[in-house]
This record gives structure tokens, C-alpha cells and sequence, in this order.
């Protein structure tokens, strides 16, 4: 006899399985020189199922939310794969070029500060936090948030102002500016 289903197994069937032919037809449409297109689907699923597991999606809020996603990723896998000709370094010797690399105090801050971000991020309201990461970190319209949430596009223009008022607050709190 097989284990039972878990619920986010039945989740992950039901919202996100049913886009996968979409999704991989559209990457390869958008995308040609990609390639291969599963990894950048598989990428996108897990990235979407960690979401899940911190805030819950609305089923009508999962396609737009996996589009972004996977375009998001394929262009960042595109932008990694620019090569730049040896030749034309050919000219240079190695001492015109300086470190420009942050050291590791400033690496360590970017990090602790991203990650004050996040916990201010974590502390909106759930349907501010939603909407605020659906407008900011998923770029999608104002139009298109208010019509996946049922929500006025006044209100995601209002809870995305407030979210940010909340963060910017948060964030000053503790002495960041």
C-alpha cells in the first residue's frame, strides 16, 4: 500500500503540475537559447514550493508567480553565460586591473543587512507581506496583484506604500538608514 499523499504533495499537483507544459513550451519560446529548459523548471518549482512553505499561495496566484520565477532564472542563467573573448585582454597586463571586490567586512554587511531586510519583510502584516512581495520582489503589476488577490489596485498601491513605510521603519529601528 502506497503512504499517503502529503498535503503539499496534493498542493504541488493541483496548483503547480497542471503549468508545467505551459511553462516549458513558453521558456522555450522566450528563451531559445536555453536549451535545455529543465533545470530552470526545476529551479523554479522549488523556489515556489519554498515560498509556499513561508507564506500560502492562492491557487489563482501560482502561474503568474512561476512565470516570473522561471524568467527570472533564465535570464539570470543567460546573464552567467556571457563569455568574454580572451583576446581581448590580450592587451592588458594583469596590473592595470584593480580588486574591486568588496572585502569580507563588507560582505558580511551586505549579508546581516539583507537579512534584516528579510525579518522586516517577515513582520508585515501577511496580506501586506504578500502583496509587497508580489509588487517588489516578483515585479508584477499593480493591475495583476489586485486581480489575483480581489483587491483594489488602490489597495495594493496603499498596502505596497505601507509595507515599505513598515520596512523603512523596522530597518531605522536598529540604526540602518
Amino acid at each position: 500500500m502506497p503512504p499517503p499523499e502529503s498535503e503539499d504533495a496534493r498542493w504541488f499537483a493541483h496548483a503547480v503540475q497542471p503549468h508545467d507544459a505551459a511553462l516549458r513550451a513558453w521558456l522555450r519560446a522566450k528563451f531559445p537559447a536555453l536549451g535545455d529548459v529543465d533545470d530552470v523548471v526545476q529551479e523554479t518549482f522549488a523556489r515556489v514550493l519554498q515560498l509556499r512553505a513561508r507564506d500560502p499561495l492562492r491557487a489563482h496566484a501560482v502561474k503568474p508567480l512561476l512565470f516570473t520565477t522561471a524568467r527570472n532564472l533564465a535570464l539570470d542563467l543567460l546573464r552567467r553565460r556571457q563569455i568574454v573573448p580572451m583576446e581581448s585582454f590580450s592587451e592588458f597586463d594583469g596590473e592595470c586591473f584593480a580588486d574591486e571586490t568588496p572585502g569580507i567586512g563588507e560582505a558580511v554587511s551586505r549579508r546581516q543587512e539583507l537579512a534584516l531586510l528579510a525579518e522586516a519583510i517577515q513582520a508585515l502584516p501577511d496580506r501586506c507581506r504578500q502583496v509587497l512581495t508580489l509588487r517588489k520582489i516578483y515585479g508584477l503589476p499593480q493591475k495583476e496583484i489586485a486581480r489575483q488577490l480581489g483587491i483594489s489596485e488602490h489597495t495594493v498601491e496603499a498596502q505596497v506604500g505601507a509595507g515599505v513605510r513598515r520596512c523603512a521603519d523596522y530597518l531605522a529601528r536598529l540604526g540602518l538608514p
